[in-house]
């Protein structure tokens, strides 16, 4: 869930803040951007060069560098992140929190963040009970700002009771549950086809062509993104998932219906992008055929057309979307599949535009939906294709 989340950092004057080297190194290693802010008091506890190390970024302290007049823009560090999290957050920064007060560069920064922001509380025991502090966190919590608990055991002074900081393993599971929360397609199963089927023709030899499966990687990963529990059917394809995903390996056309119809019925939403041969050879060779003939015929036979099937067994609320690869007629060929297989979107690939088609790392679309409404995209990264897919793919689910 943090794989590529940009976060905003902060870390007050606590001697918790010991933790937040930890912190920042979980975060880290789940694929997060980590942008750490300190207040000048922090430093006392641990050092920026600690918390700049273990991010990879610089660490920033104050409102610009003296020595060069280079300005720390806080509102440019606000709009950067995906969320802020505060911690260590002392009785001292969440009143000022709590109260509009900004003094320091952290503060600024959370002023102009638009963004989630979530505060971890780290005092003595009778800090955190006092009246003043507890009212703070409740106006924190009207504002919409999410806390994470702090914990109970022995503090700083010697007492035992609630206050602690929070662990650090315990705050990156706490984010990454928020994040899922709030994913659009939390819980939803997707079933995605990615790349070439290979038809055998003897042990050695195979009619395919030439997807690398790109685009349906790039499609099954921005669905889990969005939080589907996705399962992946992929023809032979080097591609590799950046997230968590359900990964069926399959060779042949018939191979890729078996695992199509095995998971076609519960999944809410099925995109098939792969390029699944129209073709099989009707006899497979046991071993290799040797050259001899100056001329050798395969006899074909059609393979079973798998969006079709799934067309034909498609439930009400369940969205099926296809591809069509054209070369000429593509419109015309693409609303003709559209129709004929009961889909409920086409995305519309020509070979005729430049920088589309396989083995690319750009695709150029045409999406058409069942009342024939198209929209053209413009020439664009595949995960940026993936972006505007599965975006058209929740408007129908909603719909």
């Amino acid at each position: 869930m943090l794989e590529g989340k940009k976060i905003v950092l902060g870390v007050s004057g606590s001697i918790a803040a010991y933790k937040s080297a930890l912190l920042v190194r979980l975060l880290v290693k789940a694929g997060a951007e980590v942008q750490v802010v300190m207040t000048d008091d922090a430093t006392a506890f641990i050092t920026p060069l600690t918390l700049s190390t273990l991010s990879k970024r610089p660490v920033f302290v104050e409102y610009y560098k003296p020595e060069t007049g280079e300005w720390n823009n806080h509102v440019d560090l606000a709009l950067w992140a995906d969320m802020m999290i505060i911690a260590p957050a002392s009785a001292n920064t969440i009143a000022k929190m709590a109260n509009g007060l900004c003094d320091n560069l952290l503060m600024a920064v959370y002023l102009s963040a638009k963004c989630p922001v979530y505060f971890a509380p780290a005092m003595d025991l009778d800090m955190w009970k006092h009246h003043a502090t507890q009212e703070n966190v409740i106006r924190l919590k009207q504002f919409g700002i999410g806390i994470i608990q702090p914990g109970t055991g022995e503090l700083a002074s010697g007492l035992h009771g609630e206050g602690r900081m929070a662990e650090p393993e315990e705050i990156a599971e706490f984010i990454s549950t928020e994040i899922k929360k709030k994913l659009p397609l939390k819980g939803e199963k997707i079933l995605v086809t990615a790349g070439p089927t290979y038809e055998a023709i003897d042990p050695v030899r195979f009619i395919g062509n030439h997807s690398s499966g790109k685009m349906g990687f790039a499609i099954a990963d921005r669905f889990a993104e969005l939080g589907a529990n996705v399962t992946l059917i992929s023809g032979p394809s080097a591609q590799k998932s950046k997230f968590k995903i359900e990964r069926i390996d399959v060779t042949s056309a018939a191979e890729m219906l078996e695992a199509c119809q095995l998971h076609f019925a519960d999944a809410k939403a099925c995109v098939m992008s792969a390029a699944v041969a129209d073709y099989t050879p009707e006899i497979v060779a046991d071993k290799k055929i040797k050259k001899q003939e100056d001329r050798f015929n395969i006899d074909l036979k059609k393979t079973v057309d798998i969006l079709k099937t799934l067309g034909s067994v498609k439930h009400d609320g369940q969205i099926l979307v296809g591809f069509a690869l054209e070369t000429h007629n593509e419109e015309q060929n693409a609303i003709g599949k559209l129709q004929s297989k009961n889909l409920d979107l086409i995305i519309l690939n020509s070979l005729n535009d430049a920088g589309a088609g396989f083995q690319t790392d750009t695709n150029k679309i045409t999406m058409i939906d069942r009342e024939l409404m198209s929209t053209v995209f413009e020439l664009k990264n595949k995960d940026e294709v993936a972006i505007d897919i599965c975006k058209k793919v929740i408007e129908l689910m909603n719909a």
